[in-house]
């Protein structure tokens, strides 16, 4: 059993949870998962490690509220517990040689994007970030990347936090004005992330994405969640989840993420139906 620590309500469906688990926090690194399952009939579900405390043994998740079990870890608080919390899987995020790198963070993407800019700006390099939200209500842990970049640009497609536009457009007009970047990390909606892509194509910047496709067992074994990558099958939980975003196959994994949209929905309007039977009792 591994204890909650900490949590808190980011925005109306987002949370972090800070999780006891000494033994992942020791090895973890940024780009990284772990796998966990709240009880002992719940689903197996994967999730970015959002950071780490090797001091305090804990490992923090910050997750979305989208179907039944990430609407039951939301109802979770402090000092509850989570059956089976797996990890670190998957290969840590490899920088060497960059100088100056561009991090984008895509909504909830940003959570992942954030342990990655964190970690290169500890390694001295100079690091942009640029975070998208489609309105200000649901921009999390902006303090947090400010501290892990040298310029933090936040956008919003509205336009409410008085930066509006696509995280593209902010790349591309950082490119222009030559900040000469070894590398971009894309991190977010596949869309986001196939955009970005598109676009430092174009320029010939070094592009790694994060894709976090169906996954079950997260050691290669089931297959759900391989990905197209240089027209090879690639396992996102034990080849990735990073890997050169202008070889990966957006198209397929697109379609492949929403096979099961019908089915998630039922699931959590069943939860919800349960719940409402409950406080009726």
């Amino acid at each position: 059993m591994f204890k909650i620590v900490k949590k808190q309500v980011l925005n109306p469906t987002v949370s972090l949870i800070e999780v006891e688990a000494p033994y992942i926090a020791k090895k973890a690194e940024p780009g990284q998962f772990i796998i966990l399952r709240i009880d002992e009939k719940g689903e197996r579900v994967p999730f970015t490690v959002a950071d780490f405390d090797r001091e305090k043994g804990t490992i923090t998740v910050i997750f979305q509220i989208v179907g039944q079990t990430t609407q039951r870890l939301s109802e979770l608080n402090e000092g509850d517990f989570i059956q089976d919390f797996v990890g670190p899987l998957g290969v840590a995020s490899k920088f060497d040689g960059v100088k100056k790198v561009a991090v984008i963070g895509g909504g909830l993407g940003t959570a992942i994007a954030y342990p990655q800019a964190k970690k290169l700006h500890s390694m001295g390099v100079e690091v942009d970030m640029i975070n998208g939200f489609r309105n200000k209500d649901l921009i999390i842990i902006e303090d947090l990347c400010a501290a892990a970049c040298d310029n933090l640009y936040t956008m919003t497609d509205d336009g409410s936090n008085g930066n509006k536009g696509f995280v593209t457009a902010k790349l591309e007009e950082l490119i222009k004005v030559g900040r000469g970047y070894d590398m971009v990390i894309a991190i977010g909606p596949l869309v986001m992330m196939k955009a970005v892509c598109d676009l430092t194509k174009k320029y010939d910047i070094k592009t790694i994405v994060s894709m976090n496709p169906i996954m079950i067992d997260g050691t290669g074994m089931c297959g759900g969640c391989r990905v197209t990558v240089g027209g090879e099958t690639k396992f996102a939980c034990v080849d990735g989840p990073d890997f050169d975003g202008h070889l990966v196959d957006f198209d397929s994994a697109i379609a492949r993420s929403r096979m099961f949209k019908k089915q998630e929905a039922e699931s959590s309007e069943a939860h919800k139906c349960r719940l409402e039977g409950l406080k009726n009792a």
